[in-house]
């Protein structure tokens, strides 16, 4: 089994910053993607950031130059750094990963969320 857990989300001010972690555990032999979609009640689901296993990150056009993806391989973690929030970035962010298991079958999971509200 995989699990996926993500953290970090909060309420914060307009222009303010804030740190997402995802956090996966289980049989994992290599990661292969992480990602970061976020979805707002009524809205579709959105792509907010993609890193891969050796290629460059990816961003949602909503999101290029105020994010940062990144991963730590070792420890099966990736990040989202946000800076300069704004209040339509109001969200629960989840992460999604793609993974070959110990088994040696490509897995793709995804957690719960966090939420992240930027008001005034």
């Amino acid at each position: 089994q995989v699990q996926v857990m993500e953290s970090g989300g909060g309420l914060v001010q307009p222009g303010e910053s804030l740190r997402l972690s995802c956090v996966a555990s289980g049989n994992i032999f290599r990661m292969i993607t992480m990602a970061w979609y976020r979805q707002d009640p009524g809205k579709p689901r959105q792509l907010v950031a993609t890193i891969t296993t050796g290629g460059s990150p990816n961003y949602g056009d909503s999101v290029q130059g105020r994010f940062t993806i990144s991963r730590d391989d070792a420890k099966n973690t990736a990040y989202l750094q946000m800076n300069n929030l704004k209040p339509e970035d109001t969200a629960l962010y989840y992460c999604e990963i793609r993974a070959i298991l110990q088994s040696r079958l490509t897995f793709t999971t995804w957690g719960q969320g966090t939420q992240v509200t930027v008001s005034s």
